[in-house]
């Protein structure tokens, strides 16, 4: 006899969870100017530079200063 599901749901598969989207946090432009700063005097070339600054990016909107920052994206090389 195939499996059917009953009536009251008691074999129903579980509902599907919906995936929250997280809510994008701006920089300010006192984060942004700094971060212009920081990378003007980095003398990173290309596609080092860009993935610098996406890294610290990515770490100033969620509150850290830059020099905190800069000293843990270079550790971790």
């Amino acid at each position: 006899m195939p499996e059917h599901y009953d009536a009251d749901n008691s074999n129903s598969p579980p509902p599907v969870a919906e995936k929250k989207k997280r809510e994008g946090v701006k920089m300010t432009d006192k984060q942004k100017a700094d971060l212009k700063k920081h990378m003007g005097k980095s003398g990173l070339t290309g596609s080092e530079a860009k993935s610098h600054r996406m890294k610290m990016m990515s770490r100033m909107r969620k509150g850290e200063s830059i020099a905190k920052a800069h000293k843990e994206i270079m550790k971790s090389k």
